[in-house]
């Protein structure tokens, strides 16, 4: 007993050491040698105290693909070594997607250092390509990892079952004859400590040299100390009392290896499924172009595009870049950008765009975007920032994980204490057991991984959709919205004036003053003009070109149509032309009323017919919209229209609050009144005009046209024209809130119930004590818990 006593005396020493070490004071940065960071007189001078000059920093950005993060916790131990280098303003590391986004100085800092950094602390890195070459290297990393992880699996499992098949006899009560015998046990046992668990004993080290910790210090800890005291106990028998000399660990060590093994395995070929959106995004390019160079026709690879080349595109084939077309017509599926299934005609002068689908004629293209520039590369590029990008609940989880490893230690040496000094029938196996337990099951895997896969899953879905999220904060604000303010021209309705009404007095007929106000119109330019053509032609009108044209500015215009004199307009051109139209003026008075645009038609110097243009709404508009205040969210619009068309507009779609003759550079201060009423504010615009109002808000949409300044400016941009897809937006947000808590409802549950089972808490009332081997299996389950919970997101359907 005494020396039970003195053992246990000689552990809690070596741990009280352990945890200064990893709770002590951190040196920020490793000790590299010379050349590594700048020297303080290498690095340019701060301004002087007093000195009130600005200091001319020019902050950039890189993105590094690291390789080796388990948890949180090295989460945490990566994202404290980055921010500790001179020159690092800003991290962000991610577990989901294995990169950091990085903002630095490059005066003060170069890439090559901070992976140097992150290098001396147990973890590889490299500076992320391009897209579609980061894509290519992550996928043959994963391709390599994995057969890896299968080949090491391979390797452990059988000799994890013979160990543990030779360690079974007391178990089952039978001789396990030659593969009982310790020397044979250890020697199967070192491949799997030594190779097949490499990877977390190196880890573990290159943390400890730098005084953190992570899940790998955990495996590394119970692992060895199952296997140290079994080598011990085959090797030097005698330096131990004799209740526990003949015993040995050697399974437990080998189980716990290859079962946390098979998890990780396990995790890959989840965790590879949560980065379909990208590799689909890239798959949608088209692979070759024909470029077309001294008058020949060349076929080369789309990456050697370059602006300004001539392309011919043909029949069936893929617009490989954006551009606009040079010569020839034809008719482009855009539905890939827009979500609109009908083919859009397309003539010289049109822009295309990489990666639609050209359907019938061919045509030539100037390229005028490649590679990373075309809305398609544009469109990865944000859907992978978002996906990298962390949520502020994840911040928080982080910041747990940092302090949760060294606390877990410290627990798995008070259980260890806790069985050897103070349990009834103190038994050295079930103290060290309990510990190692302890120890395998509080790895913080399911905490590191419970937020960055369901954004990335999230926001992946939401890009299959045509909802583009630009970051984890707007996913995770969007939901939470609870007034919307919806722009009026171009967000709810098409942006462009159509032919509404025609009414003509009894001595004409509707489709007789059409056709004679859309001739006199054919050769004016104003959308009115064209607003009236293009409602004739729809309903089959046959046009005649007009003999003399005259336009009347601020007034309208006059025509001689075959043989008629035709006069479109307001009252004032009326009255110069000598016609008085009092008869029509009710009719025009109610179109007037109704928010259109009602214009007098005159045919020989009588009035004819009222004819309206108008703005018209979207047809998903007002479901849209009902299906927002069923959500309980305020609508509201916004324009700067006068009060008669917003009223117009507001009945049609079921929007309520209307703030009408709003000039665009007022809108912003109209979303800060009703912030000021502690509201959350999303406001939906066409992302040029709203761009103020798109920022101020906490969330705000561009939708339709979105090409350029709707991407850059907004938090949501919708890449096609329906409203519905800020339903979609709404809707998905709350669905990946839900699943992040649900996350972390499972790992902190995992936890909290995992940790005490494990410490032995059970064993007075029912004679639970929780085999290592089993605490290894639970590890991984939980894990694959929470992949499978986020992955359960790429079923959500608008």
């Amino acid at each position: 007993m005494a020396v039970d006593i003195a053992l246990a005396i000689g552990a809690l020493a070596l741990g009280g050491a352990l945890l200064w070490f990893f709770l002590g004071k951190r040196t920020p940065l490793p000790d590299a040698g010379p050349g590594l960071y700048p020297t303080q007189s290498e690095r340019l001078d701060a301004p002087a105290e007093g000195d009130d000059r600005a200091p001319d920093t020019s902050w950039e950005q890189a993105r590094l693909s690291i390789s080796g993060m388990t948890c949180a916790a090295c989460v945490m131990a990566i994202d404290r070594t980055l921010r500790a280098v001179p020159g690092v303003s800003e991290a962000n590391v991610n577990l989901a997607v294995e990169q950091a986004s990085v903002t630095f100085d490059p005066r003060n800092v170069t890439p090559a250092e901070m992976i140097s950094a992150i290098q001396v602390v147990g973890y590889d890195a490299r500076v992320a390509g391009g897209l579609e070459e980061a894509q290519e290297a992550a996928e043959h990393a994963r391709i390599r990892d994995l057969r890896l992880l299968m080949l090491k699996f391979a390797v452990g499992a059988p000799l994890a079952v013979v160990l543990f098949v030779g360690s079974s006899g007391d178990l089952f009560g039978w001789d396990p004859g030659l593969l009982g015998n310790h020397y044979l046990q250890f020697g199967l046992a070192v491949p799997v400590q030594f190779w097949v668990g490499w990877q977390f004993l190196a880890s573990a080290w290159k943390t400890a040299r730098r005084r953190m910790a992570d899940m790998n210090t955990l495996i590394a800890a119970g692992t060895l100390s199952a296997f140290i005291f079994s080598a011990v106990a085959t090797f030097a028998g005698g330096l131990l009392p004799e209740s526990v000399a003949g015993k040995v660990y050697f399974d437990t060590a080998a189980i716990i290896v290859t079962l946390i093994l098979l998890g990780r395995l396990l995790e890959a070929r989840a965790k590879a499924k949560t980065s379909d959106a990208i590799r689909k995004l890239v798959g949608l390019q088209a692979r070759t172009a024909t470029v077309i160079r001294s008058g020949e026709e060349t076929e080369i690879p789309i990456a050697e595009v370059r602006v300004a080349d001539l392309l011919l595109v043909k029949p069936s084939e893929k617009v490989p870049v954006d551009g606009f077309i040079v010569s020839g017509s034809t008719s482009i599926d855009e539905s890939m950008v827009t979500g609109e299934s009908i083919p859009v005609d397309k003539g010289p002068g049109d822009r295309v765009t990489g990666a639609t689908l050209n359907t019938t004629g061919a045509f030539r293209m100037e390229a005028t975007r490649v590679g990373e520039e075309t809305m398609l590369g544009r469109i990865a590029l944000m859907v992978r920032d978002a996906q990298g990008s962390r949520a502020s609940i994840q911040r928080l989880v982080d910041v747990v994980a940092g302090y949760f490893v060294p606390a877990v230690m410290l627990i798995a040496l008070a259980t260890f204490a806790a069985w050897t000094l103070a349990a009834p029938d103190p038994e050295f196996n079930r103290s060290l057991a309990a510990a190692v337990a302890v120890l395998i099951i509080a790895c913080p895997c399911a905490l590191g991984l419970a937020t960055p896969t369901s954004i990335m899953v999230g926001t992946g879905k939401g890009a299959e959709f045509g909802v583009l999220i630009r970051n984890a904060e707007t996913l995770e604000t969007a939901h939470r919205i609870d007034t919307l303010v919806f722009d009026k021209t171009g967000t709810l309705t098409h942006g462009q004036p159509s032919l509404t009404d025609v009414a003509p007095t009894p001595d004409y007929s509707r489709d007789q003053v059409l056709a004679l106000a859309a001739s006199a119109e054919r050769v004016s330019e104003h959308p009115v003009a064209r607003a009236i053509t293009s409602g004739a032609i729809s309903r089959g009108l046959s046009l005649s070109e007009p003999a003399e044209f005259e336009m009347k500015p601020g007034q309208g215009i006059r025509a001689l149509v075959d043989g008629c004199r035709v006069a479109v307009g307001n009252r004032a051109l009326m009255e110069d032309s000598g016609v008085l139209p009092d008869v029509l003026e009710d009719r025009f008075d109610a179109l007037a009323r109704a928010g259109k645009t009602p214009m007098y038609v005159a045919i020989d110097g009588t009035p004819a017919a009222v004819i309206a243009v108008a703005d018209t709404v979207k047809e998903d508009a007002a479901e849209a919209v009902d299906a927002i205040k069923r959500m309980g969210i305020r609508t509201v619009m916004i324009t700067g229209d006068n009060r008669y068309a917003a009223e117009a507009i507001a009945r049609q779609v079921g929007i309520e609050s209307i703030l009408a003759e709003v000039m665009p550079r007022d809108k912003a201060d109209e979303i800060k009144k009703l912030q000021r009423q502690g509201r959350t504010v999303g406001m939906v615009g066409d992302g040029i005009n709203d761009a103020p109002a798109l920022a101020q808000a906490n969330v705000g949409i561009a939708i339709g046209a979105g090409t350029d300044v709707a991407i850059e400016a907004a938090d949501v941009t919708l890449m096609g024209s329906r409203l519905g897809g800020v339903v979609t937006a709404i809707r998905l947000s709350a669905a990946t809130m839900r699943n992040i808590k649900q996350n972390l409802f499972f790992a902190f549950v995992y936890n909290t119930a995992g940790i005490p089972i494990a410490a032995g808490v059970l064993f007075p009332f029912i004679g639970l004590m929780l085999n290592p081997g089993i605490a290894a299996l639970a590890m991984a389950a939980s894990s694959l818990s929470v992949l499978t919970n986020a992955l359960r997101l790429r079923g959500f359907q608008p």
